[in-house]
């Protein structure tokens, strides 16, 4: 008979004894069982105690969070927050080197505990270490600056405030000015430990996206130069955070400052030395570090939205004469009549023509394949901003950055002239009329995206791409894309693919259930700023328990069951829940949760009344696991991934199963049956 639900079995350590196997109530109150627990090895003074998990982040447990026990789970007796807070405060503080050195260590550690952190803040914990970072810089109070322990004591206190100030208890608000130069003052200084810096960067970052006043502030201290020398060094952790600064900086920049700001980057050349030193370095670039540059694209792109939101101004003089250069460029060469009427009918003409009309290459075509150049120009320009997405913010799960618009100052312009350029050949290869107009917009939007996902590293590499898009090849591939859908129409033909639709759902039914065998990793939601965790789930070989548990690292390959602590039995999953009807996701709201992380959330709800969240890396793995799990369930796959799966492996069926029926007009109808024989009486010689 399986134990009752309020009961979980966990195994609780203590240093120097024997682990006790208990029976934890939940419904009894935790202060209760730590006093029990106490007992058992004869400890007095059980409010002085706490339990924490053994195995990863190690977090304390409360009443809130004792919820997420599970059966089998190892728990281990430690002084309470409020004790660890108190002695950690003190031992910070004392004279020995070494006894500081290890209490900032393991302050570092414990500051990403939210019950530690409410306690060590309550305590006054946040301006002891500020303080105490002063005391390290200067030479002779405490430590010598050039002393090995410096580096690792002020690294350690820094990155104890930056997890302490993470958890949001406190306002940045509260940061004085004499902080805020200290760190600015190790970022710009030139000799600087790599720890030190990563940290104070990463602090500044913080300070800037979480306070509108300490925006000011920092922006006053920090150089763009300082910065932008930061990107020139060998290692992508401090380049990736310098990056996130300039990012900050840029994004919450009053509207006025953004174009002064573009303009002081780019005198400082920040684009090439992002493009040689980062882009084209001899390193891969890790995640986080994409996500800035995608972010750094956005913003700078954005910088285009007063423009794109602008409506011409027939009194503005100087749009006037922007139309008028036009009009001389366009129409180099020709005559220019004498006499004002001559000149003006002429002009009149011109104008219309750049506004609405202009000639392709042929200009003895007829008037009804012209191409509306100035119609052609503004839609195209809408398109691209709705592309590459001028006007919002970046998304927060979003990787999604062109390396070749870090090629050119004037990118954006770069990248209309290919396409205008290419808007014009699709034009002329369509034969297209004014009625076409939406017509080729739409292949040339396809043509572009199709580029652009190519990832193409410069513009001539994208000119290169769209040669090979030209309009035939863009009906090769709609063709080939759809020829699912477009062939063997006849009923013999449905009929038979209704029979073997059955037997492709079962193989990809199979291939799902497989994939979760082998198991993925997937990375926990948290702040950017501190050390990526992950954890691993992975399906039993009998397809009953679905097993989990926390990883420092990324693994390579399998995870072996064995070092899955946690485990859900198929049999208690009671549903699977998509994107924003995900807990996790409701939970998140209040902070604007992006597309991207929706389209990847889903949720397993198992008895009694549990989740198991989860945000899949990519919208493959999403699709494996949310068909697998709706499989175990016996409900219909329903993926974009098994649509396309389903269309895929059919159409190559059929064509095996057709093969030796080629160039063979299959009836619409079965032929009819011949009418039956006068007689019966058939006669044999078998003679």
């Amino acid at each position: 008979m399986p134990p009752p639900a309020d009961i979980v079995k966990v195994a609780i350590e203590w240093p120097g004894a024997n682990a006790q196997l208990i029976e934890m109530d939940q419904k009894k109150p935790l202060s209760s069982i730590i006093r029990e627990v106490c007992d058992g090895w004869s400890l007095s003074g059980s409010e002085q105690f706490a339990l924490r998990y053994a195995d990863g982040p190690q977090l304390y447990i409360t009443e809130q969070s004792r919820g997420d026990i599970k059966n089998g789970t190892i728990l281990r007796l430690a002084i309470s927050p409020a004790r660890a807070a108190r002695q950690l405060l003190e031992r910070i503080q004392s004279h020995g080197i070494d006894a500081r050195l290890e209490a900032l260590k393991e302050l570092a550690k414990l500051s990403a505990d939210p019950t530690f952190a409410a306690e060590f803040i309550n305590m006054e914990g946040i301006g002891t270490l500020a303080r105490l970072s002063h005391l390290l810089k200067n030479p002779g109070l405490t430590v010598s600056f050039f002393s090995p322990s410096f580096g690792e004591m002020l690294a350690f206190t820094l990155t104890a405030f930056l997890e302490l100030m993470d958890h949001g208890i406190v306002s940045w608000d509260l940061i004085s000015l004499s902080f805020i130069k200290q760190i600015a003052g190790y970022v710009n200084q030139p000799m600087v430990d790599v720890s030190i810096l990563q940290r104070s960067l990463a602090i500044l970052e913080s300070m800037v996206l979480n306070s509108h006043s300490l925006y000011h502030r920092v922006a006053q201290e920090i150089t763009v130069g300082q910065l932008i020398g930061h990107l020139q060094v060998s290692n992508q952790e401090i380049q990736t955070y310098a990056i996130a600064l300039i990012n900050a900086l840029f994004l919450k920049a009053p509207e006025d400052r953004r174009q002064e700001m573009a303009s002081t980057l780019a005198q400082k050349h920040l684009r090439s030395i992002i493009l040689n030193h980062v882009i084209r370095g001899n390193r891969p670039i890790k995640a986080e570090m994409a996500h800035q540059l995608y972010v750094l694209q956005v913003l700078t792109f954005n910088l285009l939205e007063e423009r794109m939101m602008t409506k011409m101004d027939p009194n503005d003089q100087a749009q006037r004469d922007i139309i008028f250069e036009l009009r001389r460029i366009a129409f180099d060469g020709d005559t220019d009549p004498t006499g004002t009427e001559k000149r003006k009918a002429m002009y009149t003409k011109d104008y219309k023509m750049l506004g609405f009309t202009i000639v392709l290459e042929n200009s003895s075509r007829e008037d009804k394949h012209e191409c509306p150049f100035g119609r052609c120009a503004i839609e195209l320009t809408r398109m691209l901003c709705e592309i590459l997405q001028v006007g919002e913010l970046p998304n927060e799960g979003c990787n999604d950055y062109h390396p070749m618009f870090f090629t050119h100052d004037r990118a954006w312009e770069e990248f209309f002239c290919v396409c205008i350029q290419l808007l014009n050949k699709t034009w002329k290869e369509m034969r297209a009329t004014a009625e076409d107009f939406n017509k080729v917009m739409q292949v040339v939007r396809e043509q572009i995206t199709r580029a652009l996902a190519m990832k193409p590293s410069s513009i001539d590499q994208l000119k290169n791409k769209l040669r090979g898009l030209s309009y035939s090849e863009i009906l090769r591939l709609r063709q080939s894309e759809r020829m699912s859908q477009d062939d063997f129409q006849s009923p013999p033909i449905i009929e038979l693919r209704e029979r073997i639709q059955p037997e492709i759902l079962e193989l990809i039914k199979q291939q799902r259930l497989n994939r979760l065998c082998e198991g993925s990793c997937f990375r926990k939601l948290g702040n950017r700023r501190r050390q990526e965790k992950f954890w691993f789930c992975r399906l039993s070989l009998n397809h009953k328990v679905l097993h989990y548990g926390d990883l420092e690292e990324s693994p390579q390959g399998e995870v072996p069951f064995e070092l899955l602590s946690d485990k859900i039995p198929v049999s208690d999953i009671k549903s699977v829940l998509t994107g924003k009807d995900c807990p996790h996701m409701k939970e998140k709201s209040a902070l604007k949760q992006n597309k991207e992380v929706l389209e990847l959330a889903f949720s397993v709800l198992y008895d009694p009344d549990e989740t198991l969240n989860f945000v899949a890396p990519n919208k493959y793995e999403y699709c494996i696991w949310t068909d697998g799990l709706c499989a175990l369930l016996g409900r219909e796959m329903g993926s974009d991934l098994t649509r396309s799966d389903l269309d895929t492996l059919i159409s190559m069926e059929m064509k095996l199963r057709l093969l030796d029926l080629e160039n063979i007009t299959i009836p619409e109808a079965p032929p009819p049956v011949p009418k039956e024989p006068s007689s019966y009486n058939f006669s044999y010689n078998y003679s």
